[in-house]
């Protein structure tokens, strides 16, 4: 079983407009159209059999309409995560509203959500989470798109790591978007969670074989960031990269499905 542990996709009338201004914003180009049915196709190329369909909250006011499109999209082959905002002044009601209706996690964006991981106000957010129970799918690392602030580093991942000992975060991009100096300084062999997604082909091919070699087997997961990342390109990475055959299962889905709790 293979299970993408971070993807993201729109409503269709959304997707129109969303993709080409996110393109044009991080002067990139989308594999997808960021359909669900785009995603699905995808999936089915790339032998994927299940994804985890993170949305992201731009502002408090779209928790209800992210979490009305989660049910609707939910599926045997999708996972959504909705979303809530730091600014959310019933921010713990809704993060157990989002627990209640059986979704397994959040994502979080310091970048679009205009946050760094170290505020005070953090700190009561991921105290609920952890206390709810949910995963927190996070953006670590810079973002393309924005200023090379560092308001999502390893440093400050590690002191939450510390702070919140039963938070089931998984750090994406292989821990820290183009900050991995600093993942192996604070995460590397650390038992957190990291995703390999869309960074393996930003990394070189050693780094990345340091980081699987090093890491805690257990808390690797399978992630390709689409439409940005290629999903089958990523499989295929993963497939015929060096390994203990044990290794890659455990990378491609088995850790995934223990921390998803399928």
């Amino acid at each position: 079983m293979i299970i993408d542990i971070h993807t993201h996709a729109f409503p269709n009338k959304l997707a129109e407009r969303a993709i080409p201004a996110l393109e044009k914003k991080a002067d990139v180009k989308a594999h997808l159209d960021g359909r669900i049915s785009s995603l699905v196709t995808s999936m089915d190329r790339s032998d994927i059999d299940l994804a985890v369909v993170a949305s992201i909250a731009t502002k408090p006011s779209q928790f209800q309409t992210i979490l009305a499109w989660s049910e609707e999209i939910r599926s045997h082959r999708l996972l959504p995560f909705p979303s809530v905002h730091p600014e959310d002044k019933d921010i713990e009601a809704h993060l157990q509203v989002i627990a209640d209706a059986g979704f397994h996690g959040i994502k979080l964006h310091p970048y679009y959500q205009e946050f760094s991981l170290d505020e005070p106000r953090m700190m009561k957010i991921f105290r609920s989470i952890e206390k709810i129970g949910l995963i927190l799918l996070l953006h670590t690392g810079y973002d393309i798109a924005y200023e090379r602030i560092p308001i999502a580093d390893p440093e400050k991942i590690a002191g939450i790591s510390h702070r919140f000992p039963e938070l089931r975060m998984v750090t994406t991009h292989f821990g820290a978007w183009e900050d991995w100096d600093c993942v192996e300084e604070h995460l590397l062999g650390k038992e957190i969670y990291m995703d390999t997604s869309h960074s393996m082909q930003f990394m070189g091919e050693e780094r990345v074989k340091k980081f699987l070699k090093t890491h805690p087997k257990q808390f690797v997961v399978f992630g390709t960031d689409s439409p940005w990342g290629n999903q089958a390109a990523d499989v295929e990475r993963i497939r015929t990269m060096e390994m203990v055959e044990a290794d890659r299962r455990l990378i491609l889905g088995d850790n995934a499905c223990k921390l998803l709790g399928l």
